[in-house]
């Protein structure tokens, strides 16, 4: 609370600047301000401005750039979850049970749980899932629940449980799986991908349970505390599973410090290869046809240039599976679903991901930019298409409105792309060199770790490089 105090204290004096700041100064241009370097960016900061904050002590300097030091831990009393999943592509049937600790920071009395599966688009596809019970795992006394609406689960504790105290449910769950669906939860051919199919726990720390609206178009809205997974899944005979974290030899995935999990199911063609200290796994689908060595060099180029530029990857394992009967790509921690054909940039942007929604959360209902338009600038930037995408129209009616909150893009889901992820990674990009926009990215990256960030922690971080990025970045419609 005190660094949330900090930060808070921070940025009024930012905009207490942008108040006496010259309006009629012409913004940089974003073309002009940002270059577009090779896809292996130079991974050594230059000198950068002086920050805008003083301490008590000089800060170190690494290159020119403030050391950010060590990623932030995460939360000891973070969530666990354990839970037992019985899968069976041919049926479409998934069934099973999880074990939930949870300690709040807050006092509560009630848990909520989101399920994703029941969201608008992966719900027309005909997803659903249904919780049948919970129980407190101690007493095993049935506990109540009420389902406001198809994606949020209440469950009634009868009790206060006051902040820093344990409490432990068991949910039991069914899970229905479409057929050939674009999405995160589909049954295509003899292959199964399950993404945010468990349900989980929607605590922001130090604010609560989050519980904006699920979005009606193909995007995110989740918003859960990086926990402790323990995943047995069982598949018939002959299937490969690949997903978030590492599979013991008693077949329970297993992964630390995660906001979700993801699983693949299928028949896969694998490359593997340690890079950076990760042990990278991308597995296609036979009955695709593709080279999984091609994504697998790719990603060996640009993870570890990604932890050059913002920070360490803080997991051993990473995996990609491409299944049919989908496109483009779908991040998820330590675990991205690919499609047939994708592109390369996509393949390096659900990677970049794994810094910006996985290792730094964010409310993605209510603040998309956080990971899209960060994501989006570390792609573009390994790439090489970053002064390309710096010329690139963004419609009128969604100018200015990078920063605004799922509920505006349903109603403009045609310019989601060019509004969020090329409008917000441009505007970033146009507040200096690469390498000072990196240096920020680092400090933001390393003090936010594990943690549910806000746009005033990314703001705090910008000003540690940059002495005025509230009126920079308040054209694209980016505020603190």
């Amino acid at each position: 609370m005190r660094r949330r105090a900090a930060r808070a204290a921070l940025v009024a004096l930012l905009l207490a600047g942008a108040a006496c700041h010259d309006s009629n100064r012409p913004a940089a241009s974003p073309a002009s301000s940002s270059t577009a370097p090779s896809s292996a960016p130079p991974a050594t900061p230059v000198a950068t401005t002086a920050p805008a904050t003083t301490t008590s002590s000089p800060l170190r300097l690494i290159d020119g750039c403030p050391d950010p030091g060590p990623l932030a831990e995460p939360d000891p009393q973070r969530p666990t979850y354990r839970a037992a999943v019985a899968v069976d592509p041919p049926l479409s049937s998934v069934s099973g049970s999880v074990e939930v600790r949870f300690v709040p920071d807050l006092g509560i009395d009630e848990l909520v749980f989101r399920l994703w599966p029941n969201a608008p688009v992966p719900a027309a596809a005909g997803a659903h899932l249904e919780v049948s019970s919970v129980a407190d795992t101690q007493s095993r006394a049935a506990l109540a629940t009420a389902q406001p609406d198809p994606t949020t689960l209440r469950v009634a504790l009868g009790r206060t449980v006051e902040a820093g105290a344990s409490v432990t449910v068991t949910l039991t769950f069914a899970l229905t799986v479409p057929g050939n669906s674009n999405d995160r939860i589909a049954h295509a051919g003899d292959t199964m991908r399950l993404g945010s199919f468990l349900p989980l726990l929607a605590w922001e720390p130090g604010t609560g349970w989050a519980i904006e609206p699920a979005t009606a178009i193909h995007g995110e809205a989740a918003t859960s505390p990086v926990a402790d997974y323990d995943v047995g899944i069982t598949v018939p005979d002959g299937y490969d599973v690949l997903g978030t974290g590492e599979r013991g030899p008693d077949g329970h995935w297993r992964a630390t410090a995660v906001r979700d999990v993801a699983f693949s199911i299928g028949h896969f063609d694998i490359a593997e290869q340690e890079v950076a200290g990760v042990h990278v796994t991308v597995g296609v689908d036979r009955s695709v046809g593709e080279d999984p060595h091609h994504e697998l060099a790719l990603i060996a180029t640009a993870l570890p240039n990604y932890q050059a530029r913002v920070g360490a990857y803080p997991w051993s394992t990473y995996t990609v599976a491409m299944t049919p009967g989908f496109r483009g790509g779908i991040e998820f921690p330590l675990h991205v679903m690919q499609g047939p054909g994708s592109q390369d940039r996509s393949v390096v942007h659900e990677l970049a991901h794994q810094w910006f929604y996985s290792l730094v959360g964010n409310d993605q209902a209510r603040d998309p930019w956080l990971d899209e338009s960060l994501a989006s600038y570390l792609e573009f930037v390994q790439i090489g298409s970053l002064a390309r995408h710096g010329h690139d129209a963004v419609p009128a009616a969604v100018r200015g409105h990078a920063g605004d909150p799922m509920t505006f893009w349903e109603h403009h889901s045609s310019d989601y792309y060019t509004g969020v992820y090329v409008q917000g990674a441009v505007a970033i990009a146009s507040l200096g060199t690469t390498d000072e926009v990196d240096c920020a990215l680092r400090q933001y990256v390393a003090h936010e770790a594990f943690r549910i960030a806000t746009p005033a922690d990314l703001f705090a971080a910008l000003s540690t490089v940059f002495p005025d990025p509230v009126a920079a970045l308040a054209p694209a419609g980016l505020r603190p």
